[in-house]
Parts: structure tokens; sequence; C-alpha cells
């Protein structure tokens, strides 16, 4: 047995722990680009009250929250024009994933010049950026836990992560207590997503027992937890235990990477803008379908979490996961169409190769055209 195992992230989790934003923000820099959301910290009172946790440290501030659910490159290069125009020194992302992996590239293109594209397939490499501090309002990226920052290309609708050490945040504090004001249709989707994460890495074909530990304790936790609190918001403790198993999430594709649900999802809202956790959902029971007997003894282990048998009902058990939190959605009601079959697996082949080949069965171009169209 041979593997490495190399994640340098310093997460601050517990409840009350966003007191602590001003302080950590006070060990990087002076001036922070706060990158945030539309609407959601500001309604909730978090975005004033992590811009006076700032001014206690004597620290100051811009707000950027021009973000969108499936961030664009163009949206990073105006938050680096906003760092350029006022002199920000730190980034500070208060947000969901999207905001996460957003304030991720920025804080990298401001220190790396060019089309950010070049660096995502690789053209490039880049080996610096701003200091990062993340805090999360959603459970389901876990983009507070590892290197990726996933972007959407609006020209091409190429979407696809920058993946370097570089964006790795200095800290991210995870308060457990800001995800509570999620609506329900949120938390389905962004909990779906942490369950797929922490799935995807326990089968995939780089993963190695570190992985393996950390994602079957996520499944183990929202299998107990996400429907609780999609029930009940008021639970704190499964807020805890869902909020940890979403870093866990983002901790573990960080080492083991994706598989095939989001190699194959990522087309799907990179072309057509819809929630990253529904794609996953009307994916993720049909590419289990096709592969469970590529890996019996995991999937038979991920459906005894999530209440089944054995491998050979693990697609069931997942849709009947997703009844309770109801998600159970198609691409059609998402509006893909068959139109757009060909286009995606194209692309899925383009900008998700590693994803496909990590998946414990290989699907060829034809395949995943097929599980397209049983996904409408």
């Amino acid at each position: 047995m041979k593997f490495n195992y190399n994640l340098p992230i310093n997460l601050l989790f517990g409840r009350g722990r966003i007191n602590e934003v001003g302080s950590e923000v006070a060990k990087y820099g002076k001036k922070a680009l706060i990158v945030t959301g539309r609407g959601s910290t500001k309604k909730s009172g978090l975005l004033d009250k992590a811009v006076n946790l700032l001014k206690e440290a004597n620290i100051e501030c811009e707000i950027f929250d021009k973000v969108e659910q499936n961030p664009l490159i163009t949206t990073v290069y105006d938050g680096v024009d906003v760092i350029k125009e006022t002199g920000c020194d730190v980034v500070l992302g208060i947000g969901g994933g999207s905001i996460m992996d957003a304030a991720k590239s920025i804080a990298f293109s401001a220190k790396n010049p060019g089309d950010i594209s070049e660096y995502i397939f690789g053209i490039k490499q880049g080996s610096e950026a701003l200091p990062i501090i993340l805090v999360p309002t959603t459970c389901g990226t876990g983009s507070e836990g590892n290197c990726f920052s996933v972007l959407t290309n609006p020209e091409t609708k190429d979407k696809k992560s920058l993946r370097t050490n570089s964006i790795i945040a200095k800290a991210s504090i995870i308060d457990p207590e800001l995800m509570i004001t999620m609506p329900k249709h949120i938390l389905a989707s962004v909990g779906f997503d942490a369950l797929a994460h922490n799935m995807e890495a326990y089968v995939s074909k780089i993963g190695q027992p570190l992985t393996d530990m950390k994602a079957l304790y996520g499944i183990k936790l929202l299998a107990q937890n996400l429907t609780k609190v999609y029930n009940d918001t008021t639970d704190l403790d499964a807020w805890e235990n869902v909020t940890l198993a979403s870093t866990l999430g983002g901790m573990v594709i960080g080492v083991a990477g994706v598989t095939a649900p989001h190699g194959m999802e990522h087309p799907a809202s990179g072309l057509c803008d819809i929630v990253h956790g529904k794609g996953l959902a009307a994916l993720t029971p049909i590419i289990v379908e096709a592969s469970w007997d590529s890996d019996i003894e995991k999937y038979s282990d991920i459906s005894k979490l999530l209440g089944g048998a054995d491998a050979r009902d693990c697609a069931d058990v997942i849709r009947e996961f997703l009844q309770k939190i109801n998600l159970k959605v198609t691409l059609g009601e998402l509006g893909i169409g068959e139109k757009d079959v060909q286009w995606m697996a194209e692309n899925c082949m383009k900008v998700s190769k590693p994803s496909i080949v990590n998946h414990p069965r290989e699907f060829t171009l034809e395949e995943i055209k097929d599980i397209y169209y049983k996904s409408l």
C-alpha cells in the first residue's frame, strides 16, 4: 500500500465561531474584499455582523456581491478589478459553494494575470494567491476544505475546476449556526451535493485509506442527519453533523477527486445553469444503476449506510433518500432536452474526462449519452 496525503487546511469548527472572523482576517491583511451573495447574507444579518467584526479588528473592507449560482469567469475578473481599484490584500468569502469558489478564483487571479481558463486547463501554472478566509453558509460543496474552484466559461459553456494548492484557505470558519436560515429546497440540494462528494470519493479509483475513512463517516452522518434537519431546522446537533459531513466531503474530493456523477453534471449546469445538486439528483441513481457491479463491496457499504441491503439496491435507496428530501427530479424537468445530449456528452469527454476515468466503471461516449437520455 502506497499513498500520499497532504491537505494543509486550518478548520475552525463549532457553534459561534463566526465571532473569530475579525481576528483571523487580521492575521493576513488590513483590507478585505468580502465576496458574498446578492441577498441571503444581507437578509440574515450575517454580512453586517461580519463587517462589524472586521471593524473591531481594525480591518477595512469592500463588498463584492455579484456571484451567480454557477460562478462565471467574467465575474471573477470583475472581482479582481475591485481589488485593483481598492487595494484589498485579503479575500473573505461568506456564502455557499459558488461564493467560496468565486472568492478563491478572485484571490488567484489577482496574483496570476491573463485568461484563467489557461490555468484551469493546465496551459499555465500559478503558484500564489491572495490570502483567503472562507465562511460557508451552506452545507454542500465543502469548498472550505479543498483546493478546487469550479467556474463556468460563459462563451464556451465549459464548467471545470481550477485546482491549485495556492487557493486552499488560510482558515475556514465553519459555524453550524450559520446554516439554519437556508430554505428547505436549498438545504436538500446542497445536502445531496455533500452526500455525492462522499459517495464519489469512496468509490474513486484514486481513493486511499484516509479518504475512505472520512467519506464513510460523511455518508453515515448525512444518512442519519440530513432528513432530520430537513424536517426540523432547530435541531442544532443534527446541523453540526450535516455541516461536518459537508466539510469532510470537500476534503475527500480534494484528494480522491469526483467520479462520473459530477463529471456528467458539470456539462448540464454549464449549458443550462441548473442547480448543481438537482442535476446530481437526476443523474446519480442512473449512474449507480449502470456501475454498482464494478465495485460491489463499496456500493454495498454505501447502500447499507443509507438503509439498503447490498450493492444491487444502492440506486434504489439513493432514490428513496432523495424522496425524503423532495429532490427526486429529472434533467427534463430542469429544462434539458434530447437536443442537448450530444453536446453534453462531448463536453463531458472534453472537460470532465478525469472524473469519467476515475469512476469504478469507465463509460464510453455512447454510454454517457445513454445515461443522459435515461435521466431526461
